[in-house]
């Protein structure tokens, strides 16, 4: 697992995110988000216990996140029961690739760049936003992120149209790889385009 692919996402999930850029820690990165429920992540490459036992035992505001680059149960011990572990996440890379994508029958493929941020959009007739997505550029990695289709658009194929605009547009950028942190659903959307899994990120979060 290389932790290089791991600076690379937080870098650009915080581009995405519009959120300050990530911190050097001695065990990691910290990333200050400020946000209500989400006010500070610790992203640790290697779940060693020492610093996870440490972390856990001191760290104690609510909205305070560790994102792990390893498998709950690995995690799971050193924590105290103020942290809640969430669902799995799975990080993916891929190599970005220009292709000729075209939207699907009834659809209109939008794709704008503002600063270091791509957004891809499908469309409808009306102009309702059918799927999206983002790239955040941060110089040769591209990092994926909101990738979603309203509910009303779904198994039609919308998802992948979506990822291959995104990963055209990063590689005419100069971004040669592609990074994302997927749920299990979207691990196997991803799956299917040529994305690999990287590492099991687990996510635990203290409550109030």
């Amino acid at each position: 697992m290389s932790v290089d692919i791991v600076r690379a996402w937080a870098r650009g999930w915080a581009v995405s995110r519009a959120t300050k850029q990530p911190v050097e820690e001695l065990w990691g990165l910290r990333v200050d988000v400020g946000l209500p429920g989400h006010l500070v992540r610790h992203i640790l490459p290697k779940a060693s216990p020492a610093v996870l036992r440490h972390l856990a035992g001191t760290l104690d505001t609510p909205g305070t996140w560790l994102k792990v680059c390893a498998p709950a149960e690995q995690v799971a011990p050193s924590l105290t029961p103020a942290w809640s572990i969430q669902t799995p996440e799975f990080m993916m890379t891929a190599r970005l690739r220009r292709t000729e994508v075209a939207a699907p029958g009834g659809y209109t493929l939008a794709v704008v760049q503002r600063g270091q941020v791509v957004t891809a959009r499908l469309l409808t007739g009306d102009g309702e936003v059918a799927a999206r997505g983002q790239l955040a550029l941060t110089g040769v990695t591209g990092v994926v992120d909101k990738v979603e289709t309203a509910a009303g658009h779904r198994r039609r194929g919308l998802g992948s149209v979506v990822m291959k605009a995104l990963s055209s547009a990063g590689a005419e950028r100069g971004a040669a790889t592609g990074v994302l942190l997927a749920t299990a659903d979207g691990r196997a959307l991803y799956s299917t385009l040529g994305w690999r899994l990287h590492t099991v990120v687990t996510a635990a979060v203290v409550t109030a």
